[in-house]
């Protein structure tokens, strides 16, 4: 099972230019990994923000791309998008790499 440093990690180790191609500002994780509270079958978490000009393709694409990178199912939630019932446990949980 995947673990929160490793997720971190690779989140860290992503080549800037790459992430630029799917218009990222930053990347964190957020719920039951960021918790260590993951089961099997969680999946990741992860509150992106965006930069402006992305579109539905680059979240498409980011998502494709981190589950190859990382081997495991991942769930992006764009930070504009955040419900703001949501938002307080969100941002308390999230972990920046």
């Amino acid at each position: 099972m995947t673990t929160q440093k490793e997720i971190l990690e690779t989140l860290s180790l992503l080549d800037r230019e790459r992430v630029k191609d799917y218009k990222v500002q930053r990347i964190g994780l957020f719920g039951s990994y960021a918790r260590s509270e993951q089961r099997p079958g969680s999946d990741i978490d992860l509150l992106v923000a965006f930069a402006d000009g992305a579109d539905l393709f680059d979240l498409a694409r980011l998502k494709y791309f981190l589950e190859e990178r990382l081997g495991h199912w991942v769930d992006i939630v764009p930070e504009r998008a955040l419900r703001n019932e949501l938002k307080k446990s969100v941002l308390a949980d999230v972990k920046y790499a």
